[in-house]
């Protein structure tokens, strides 16, 4: 009986013990590089920063036979900041993938220019994405394509951290969703503060 209790009590504390710590990319870094001290590792229940994404349009209305701009945009809080999409060999880049219906070609992804920063565990220059991140890329429509609703999938995965702390990689899905229309219908250009008015 006594036996049984002790071996309960110890497969308890081993996997209270294995909650406490979380390993990322940034514990990769730190074992892999002697300029580089360990990080202090959220718990797997804790919460990353609540970034925001989303996905926009250049346009109202997409024609047919032209191609219209498209983005996703991480909107980072203060005090956080995304790996960028070129980043560290052991850093989990920022990346966008879009799913497009069959017919639509999507232009390569145009990724931000990364900050540049050295954070508390690390004695190496990271870069980064802090505040508002835009990705863009462009969407060419086919002269014969469908008129009517059409929707595209991005798919963005990311990993968020502060100075000393980072949380498991996500992976998000934005939909957005577009009309096409003939090349003599009128569209108007918006969302001109992702891609400039």
């Amino acid at each position: 009986m006594i036996r049984k209790i002790f071996t309960t009590r110890i497969a308890l504390f081993l996997a209270a013990a294995s909650l406490l710590v979380v390993a990322t990319p940034h514990a990769r870094r730190a074992t892999a590089s002697t300029n580089l001290a360990a990080p202090t590792f959220a718990a797997p229940f804790a919460q990353g920063a609540n970034i925001g994404v989303n996905g926009f349009f250049a346009a109202d209305k997409a024609q047919r036979g032209r191609s219209v701009a498209a983005a996703v945009v991480l909107d980072i809080p203060r005090g956080f900041h995304v790996n960028a999409n070129k980043a560290a060999k052991f850093s989990i880049p920022t990346v966008v993938k879009i799913d497009a219906p069959k017919g639509l070609r999507v232009g390569a992804v145009s990724y931000p220019r990364a900050v540049v920063r050295r954070l508390g565990f690390s004695k190496e220059a990271l870069s980064l994405y802090e505040g508002r991140a835009v990705m863009r890329f462009n969407i060419i429509v086919p002269a014969n394509y469908q008129t009517g609703l059409t929707e595209l999938r991005a798919k963005v995965t990311y990993q968020s951290c502060n100075d000393e702390v980072c949380f498991p990689p996500t992976t998000r899905e934005v939909k957005l969703g577009i009309n096409v229309v003939n090349t003599n219908e009128s569209v108007k250009r918006i969302n001109g503060q992702y891609f400039g008015r």
